[in-house]
């Protein structure tokens, strides 16, 4: 059921259409920064409130901690690890650099893990949504969207069609990006089997449009009042 981002899907199958043409380069950045600014809070472009501004703007902050079902995970749990995996796969992979987390950035969220969050129990999901301090986590994935935007608006023709190098795959596990559990080192061989289109139609924008759906389907549920797996 659709509950976020109508209309987005049709952009993002027009971008799929272009991103990889050398003479729509232009067209391609302009519609991937026109989709990825409805993706962030308003405040990485100062632009007008969009749909995530009003997801996030009235949660109370026990809302960010329920697992609404088995089958779910938090809202802050998203939060985390779509801001973790658009900073490694833009800051690392597309841009060759440096990630935006830092130590400095660890200890203001309060964050007790580095990865991506991908191979987490249930437990371990309820830990880290109850560690990090919202606020906080919020700044983090706008810091990651502005720096995406910069990125992307860097990208010149033939960038889109550039593969992902060992090097950066093997950096970003060196720096805790991803565990050696099972459900998270797939992550490096399915990254590094991508050209930097392929990383833009999914990390910043498809990935990140499937888990907002997930959080408005979880808010809606936990104002419903119904029976809650885990709070």
């Amino acid at each position: 059921m659709k509950y976020f981002g109508e209309g987005l899907s049709e952009n993002h199958k027009e971008l799929n259409k272009i991103i990889r043409k050398q003479d729509s380069i232009e067209a391609a950045k302009t519609l991937f920064l026109d989709l990825h600014k409805k993706l962030h809070l308003s405040n990485i472009t100062e632009g007008e409130e969009n749909e995530v501004d009003r997801l996030f703007s009235d949660l109370e902050p026990f809302e960010y901690t329920v697992m609404p079902t088995s089958k779910d995970e938090t809202i802050a749990w998203v939060i985390w690890h779509i801001a973790r995996i658009e900073d490694l796969t833009m800051g690392i992979l597309v841009s060759g650099q440096e990630q935006v987390f830092n130590e400095d950035w660890k200890k203001r969220m309060n964050a007790p893990i580095t990865d991506t969050g991908n191979a987490l129990d249930d437990g371990g999901i309820m830990k880290l949504s109850k560690s990090l301090q919202v606020e906080e986590l919020l700044h983090y994935r706008s810091a990651v969207g502005k720096r995406t935007r910069q990125i992307v608006a860097s990208l010149h023709p033939g960038d889109m069609v550039r593969k992902v190098i060992p090097d950066a795959i093997e950096k970003i596990r060196l720096e805790g990006g991803v565990t050696m559990e099972a459900d998270s080192k797939w992550l490096l061989e399915f990254w590094g089997g991508k050209d930097v289109a392929g990383l833009l139609l999914m990390p910043p924008t498809r990935h990140v449009m499937l888990h907002l759906n997930d959080c408005c389907k979880w808010k809606e549920a936990i104002r419903a009042k119904k029976k809650l797996y885990l709070v």
